[in-house]
């Protein structure tokens, strides 16, 4: 099918069911915002290992402008995404409707690991309030080369119940140099399954 572009919606373009468009605005925006979770896709350039990780903090993600969203990279026992984007800064992001109209939106772009010890790190963390907690380690910032979105008619209705707060009372029990411990006590934190660098230890301070 010819792409053609169809006023409003933040200039989207027709093509086959989906459609792609230039900015994250108005409808698009809502939707991401609405969701309580979202997933990361990354890759290594040579490695073996494509990962997806699963985000599903309340207000751990935010749109900065209309190519920009970043979020709240928490405390885990991996560091894939951090990995990947370390090497090649290659990611997609996906929200998926579960309730409501079918809908299914991708930015797919470049990403960049601001971390601790990062000039722009207290600013950015500074924006998300409340949802900036113990154990966050970094804040991933993502800018926009392609937006899209097409029908999730296949994605099944599921009901959003409550957050899970195991991972919030987890780390919010660490004190600062119990967090650093325990990233440094997991192998794969400084170093992704595909042997990448990883997250920088030992784990800087938070800026005061």
């Amino acid at each position: 099918m010819e792409k053609g572009v169809v006023g409003g919606g933040g200039g989207a373009i027709i093509g086959g069911m989906g459609k792609t468009y230039e900015r994250i605005d108005g409808r698009l925006r809502a939707f991401i915002e609405e969701q309580p979770v979202f997933f990361t896709g990354t890759a290594p350039l040579d490695g073996e290992h494509v990962n997806i990780s699963p985000k599903g903090r309340s207000g751990s993600l935010r749109v900065l402008d209309e190519r920009t969203v970043a979020y709240l990279d928490f405390g885990g026992s991996h560091a894939e995404t951090i990995a990947h984007l370390r090497e090649n800064g290659r990611i997609t992001l996906m929200w998926c409707a579960f309730s409501g109209p079918p809908n299914i939106v991708r930015v797919h772009g470049t990403g960049v690991p601001v971390f601790r010890d990062d000039p722009r790190f207290a600013e950015l963390v500074g924006g998300f309030g409340d949802a900036d907690a113990p154990g966050v380690r970094a804040v991933v910032v993502v800018t926009a080369k392609l937006i899209s979105d097409t029908c999730g008619f296949a994605v099944p209705f599921m009901d959003y119940r409550e957050e899970r707060t195991l991972h919030a009372e987890f780390f919010g029990r660490k004190s600062e140099e119990e967090f650093a411990a325990y990233c440094e006590s997991k192998d794969h934190n400084a170093v992704s399954i595909d042997g990448l660098p990883a997250l920088p230890l030992p784990l800087p301070s938070r800026p005061a």
